[in-house]
């Protein structure tokens, strides 16, 4: 079935295996899937392109598979009449035995690869918001009707929402579609260029900071034609108070004190 959606044998033999794992090296998917250890590689690089594995980069390199719903989202805009079958095919997948090792384990920084996959992404970790969403936006199509809707509705549950623009026009109009939201004009000038790097094409797509506890990073590059290049992002959980802080306070820059939870009441 995931050949049928454009994946190769090797590619699906190795997606496949790492559903079945919390996470995995080269040899250990290569056991799980039956796929030669060389050609491993070169297909964990096809499925991270496609937006269907993050990747850590420690020693050994350890590889998982993005949640099956978003999987499923990711290919169903590729391939939308044939999402369905894929699911139930996912589903039914019996995870392997745990060797132990399958915990959650904190302050871990995955990477990520494509605009679908990472707006998918991007909407997931807002959708399990509970407290504080800090969204800076670094190039204006990241902001899409689905965005703002997603956002208003956690606005509607109680959620504080501030939203930083990179300009007032787009300020404003993200500000009428979100009325209720802390929308401000972002200070953070090193998002279109590098202070200190005059040839650096690298423009900082969105920032999201969820719950101080959930970073997310994203980037493209511009080519000399003014064509973008493939976005990719980091993002991790459980992050130390001290890195959060930080992290708050860049993405906060713009905001009045008044306007932002975070600053006590002088009374």
């Amino acid at each position: 079935m995931l050949q049928q959606l454009g994946l190769k044998e090797y590619e699906a033999r190795c997606f496949v295996a790492l559903a079945r794992l919390p996470k995995g090296t080269a040899k250990e998917i290569s056991e799980t899937s039956e796929v030669p250890r060389t050609r491993v590689y070169d297909a964990i690089r096809v499925l991270e392109t496609k937006g269907l594995v993050e990747i850590q980069h420690s020693n050994p390199q350890q590889f998982r598979a993005v949640p099956i719903e978003e999987a499923a989202e990711t290919l169903r805009q590729e391939y939308e009449s044939r999402t369905d079958t894929l699911v139930e095919a996912l589903t039914a997948i019996e995870p392997a035995e745990s060797n132990g090792g399958d915990e959650e384990i904190t302050h871990e920084v995955w990477a990520l690869s494509g605009t679908t996959a990472i707006t998918n992404r991007t909407q997931q970790l807002i959708d399990a918001a509970g407290r504080e969403i800090v969204f800076i936006v670094g190039r204006e199509d990241v902001v899409t009707d689905e965005l703002l809707e997603q956002l208003q509705e956690a606005l509607d549950t109680g959620l504080d929402v501030l939203i930083g623009t990179q300009t007032e026009d787009l300020r404003e109009q993200v500000a009428e579609a979100l009325p209720d939201a802390n929308v401000f004009v972002s200070g953070l000038e090193w998002l279109h260029s590098s202070p200190l790097e005059v040839d650096d094409d690298t423009t900082i797509s969105r920032l999201l900071l969820i719950d101080k506890n959930t970073i997310l990073v994203s980037s493209v590059h511009e080519t000399a034609t003014g064509e973008i290049e493939t976005e990719k992002a980091v993002f991790g959980r459980g992050f130390d108070n001290g890195i959060v802080v930080i992290a708050r306070r860049l993405m906060a820059t713009g905001l009045q004190p008044a306007d932002d939870p975070e600053t006590p009441d002088d009374d």
